[in-house]
């Protein structure tokens, strides 16, 4: 199975930029520190494939050393976010697998959402139409979920039969929404709409459909001119403290800050501050 190995061979080595890299299953751009990946393929709502999960699997594990990306965002072309697997070019060769082989696809899936994860760059989804299965998967991994009135979110999984744990749902949602929520969501797979989306906390904010991905782009760019070394600690901290106790996050707190402060960027701001002046950082 081609898909489960991905293309790394496609993509830089470590800490080389990702500027000209050329994706083969979704669009990729990389502008004043922000790289905007655009799933595209708007006749179908956007959806994913074997091979468009292992380059996403692929090119978030890149990220993780790429230089010239510090912040991210992700989104989808036509009038809607994604709208998950592929009917024909997923579903139904999923029905043919044997267990190693569906074992093996899902954990692949999973690490897409663990790579989005552990990319120390802020994601900022940009969520417009339907974002359903895989898709709202992709938009939960994200770090800060933009939406508009007529985004219509749905964890699906039940509908097709399948439990409602797919790629970390049951660990993530929950802890978005709240236990009841979430669990009200995976259960019935209905559609939550934007309203209903921004009141639960799922979306930080609703926008025009024509404004989405530009007020996406502005918020990962005001990201990326800022402390990003400490932007990727909080990042860490905010995912890692998820299995502490209060004790335990507290210390692992004191240990990321006092990286932090050994920074250039710490000084920068210290010096600026001194000045009266706005601070320049750097990311060193």
């Amino acid at each position: 199975m081609k898909y489960l190995q991905g293309e790394p061979h496609a993509l830089p080595g470590n800490h080389q930029p990702l500027a000209s890299y050329e994706a083969r299953h979704f669009l990729f751009a990389v502008e004043a520190g922000v790289a905007t990946l655009t799933l595209n393929r708007p006749e179908r709502k956007n959806p994913l494939t074997f091979d468009s999960y292992a380059e996403l699997r692929e090119l978030f594990r890149a990220l993780a050393y790429a230089g010239d990306v510090k912040a991210i965002v992700i989104n989808g072309a036509g009038e809607n976010f994604c709208s998950g697997g592929d009917v024909h070019e997923i579903i139904g060769p999923l029905t043919r697998l044997d267990m190693p082989g569906l074992l093996a696809f899902t954990r692949m899936t999973g690490d897409v959402v663990k790579a989005m994860r552990a990319c120390p760059q802020p994601i900022v989804a940009a969520i417009d139409g339907v974002c359903a299965g895989a898709g709202a998967m992709l938009a939960l991994a994200s770090d800060i979920r933009y939406g508009t009135e007529r985004s219509k979110t749905a964890f699906l999984f039940t509908r097709v039969g399948l439990a409602g744990c797919d790629m970390g749902a049951c660990a993530l949602l929950p802890r978005v929404i709240g236990q009841g929520r979430a669990a009200e969501l995976l259960y019935s797979g209905r559609s939550m709409s934007g309203l209903e989306g921004e009141r639960w906390g799922f979306f930080n904010n609703l926008y025009a459909p024509e404004a989405l991905l530009a007020e996406a782009q502005n918020f990962a760019r005001s990201l990326a001119q800022g402390p990003t070394f400490a932007h990727g600690m909080t990042k860490k901290m905010l995912q890692q403290e998820w299995n502490m106790g209060v004790d335990e996050a507290i210390e692992a707190e004191a240990q990321a800050q006092a990286i932090c402060m050994a920074t250039n960027d710490f000084h920068r701001a210290y010096h600026a501050f001194v000045a009266k002046q706005k601070p320049r950082f750097e990311g060193d």
